[in-house]
């Protein structure tokens, strides 16, 4: 599958869609990027004059690139591309480092620890475009074809 397909068939669109781009995928990992709009419906309110993407968000786009994008990879059927995907997340741990603001460009890195019985655990990072950690962890889910 190309990156173009694997974000094509990702059960997210806009405004919950956090993938702009994967820059590489293999059967060991994944490293994608996404950069945050300033008119982010999360920002309204989230620290009054000086907003602040809240680490749930933050969360949602290691896991978007680190385990449904190497997910869908991994899955690697052309069955994928025809049915729904259906997606658990199953477990997560993050360490939060620094913060990210509006018109931030993020990068996602993800290794893959296991995946067996369609269970995906990776550790993921999250740099900023100066290359400093913002975030890091371990994130899990369950990713299947819907039938």
């Amino acid at each position: 599958m190309t990156s173009e397909q694997i974000i094509t068939v990702l059960p997210y669109e806009k405004p919950f869609l956090f993938v702009d781009e994967i820059i590489n995928i293999s059967e060991e990992g994944v490293t994608g990027q996404y950069t945050f709009q300033k008119e982010e419906f999360y920002y309204q309110g989230h620290f009054k004059d000086n907003p602040v993407t809240p680490g749930v968000i933050l969360t949602e786009v290691m896991a978007q690139i680190g385990v449904v994008c190497l997910g869908v990879y991994l899955l690697g059927k052309e069955s994928v591309l025809e049915e729904k995907l259906a997606i658990a997340l199953t477990s997560h741990a993050i360490d939060f480092f620094l913060p990210v603001f509006p018109e931030e460009k993020v990068t996602v890195i993800s290794e893959k620890q296991y995946f067996r019985f369609n269970k995906l655990k990776c550790h993921v990072k999250m740099l900023n475009a100066k290359g400093e950690l913002v975030c890091r962890g371990e994130i899990a889910g369950m990713l299947t074809n819907k039938k």
